[in-house]
C-alpha cells in the first residue's frame, strides 16, 4: 500500500515540485493539495492521509495552528513541517504542535523522501540545521537541580554501584578498583545513604534505570 500524502503550501510552484518528486516514488502518492491552512484541515478530515507536508506560512490558517487542528482530530497523521525559516520560534512551536518532522525549503527536495520514510516508522525527522536548534533548547531548559546518578554520586561511588549491580562481590569490586574491602563497604554504605536504598536488588534496579548498566 502506498503512503497517502497531502501537500499544503500556498505556492503553486512548490506544490508542483514536491508532487513531481513524490510521484516518482513507488511507495508514495499525492492524495491532494491545499493552498491554505483551512483547506488542509478539511482535506485531512475527508481523506485521512498518512502524511501531510505542511508549510508554516499559509493564509487563512497558519501551518502551526493547522497542525494542532489536524492532530486533535486524527493523532495518527504524521505531519512534516516545511518552512524557509530556521528561527527557533517556528521550529519549537511546530514541534510542540505535534509535527513529526521539520524540513527547510532550501533542502526539501533532497530530504523529503527520507523524511517521509522516517516519520512512517514512528521516528522524528529534522533537517540537520534544525537539530542544533532543538538540542540547544533542550540543554537550556534542563532542570538545573535535577537529581541523577551523575549529580548525586561521586565517580568512585558510581563505579562501585555499577559493579554491585553487575553482581560482583565486595572482594571482586575491591580487586577490580584496587581498593580495600573496607573502603568498598564504606562506599556501598554511602551510596545506600545518599539514595535512601537499603537492598542490593533495589540498587541494581536503580543502576539499570539510570543507565549505568543493563540487564
Amino acid at each position: 500500500m502506498k503512503t497517502k500524502i497531502i501537500i499544503a503550501d500556498d505556492h503553486k510552484i512548490m506544490r508542483e515540485g514536491l508532487k513531481a518528486l513524490i510521484e516518482k516514488q513507488p511507495d508514495m502518492e499525492v492524495a491532494a493539495e491545499a493552498r491554505d491552512g483551512l483547506e488542509v484541515t478539511k482535506l485531512a478530515r475527508k481523506l485521512a492521509p498518512q502524511v501531510i507536508i505542511m508549510d508554516i506560512g499559509m493564509p487563512e490558517m497558519n501551518g502551526i495552528d493547522a497542525t494542532r487542528q489536524v492532530l486533535s482530530e486524527n493523532k495518527d497523521i504524521k505531519i512534516i513541517a516545511l518552512s524557509m525559516h530556521s528561527d527557533r520560534r517556528f521550529v519549537l512551536e511546530m514541534l510542540k504542535a505535534g509535527a513529526s518532522g521539520y524540513l527547510l525549503k532550501d533542502s526539501a527536495f533532497e530530504e523529503l523522501v527520507n523524511a517521509v520514510h522516517t516519520v512512517m516508522t514512528g521516528q522524528s525527522y529534522l533537517s540537520p540545521r534544525i537539530t542544533d536548534i532543538v538540542v540547544k533548547e533542550y540543554l537550556y531548559n534542563l532542570p538545573k537541580n535535577e537529581s541523577t546518578v551523575f549529580t548525586v554520586l561521586t565517580v568512585r561511588e558510581r563505579e562501585v554501584l555499577q559493579l554491585l549491580a553487575e553482581g560482583k562481590s565486595t572482594k571482586q569490586i575491591a580487586s577490580t578498583l584496587n581498593l580495600s574491602v573496607k573502603t568498598v563497604e564504606t562506599h556501598r554504605q554511602q551510596i545506600m545513604d545518599k539514595l535512601e536504598i537499603r537492598t542490593v536488588a533495589e540498587l541494581t534496579k536503580y543502576a539499570i534505570r539510570e543507565g549505568l548498566t543493563s540487564l
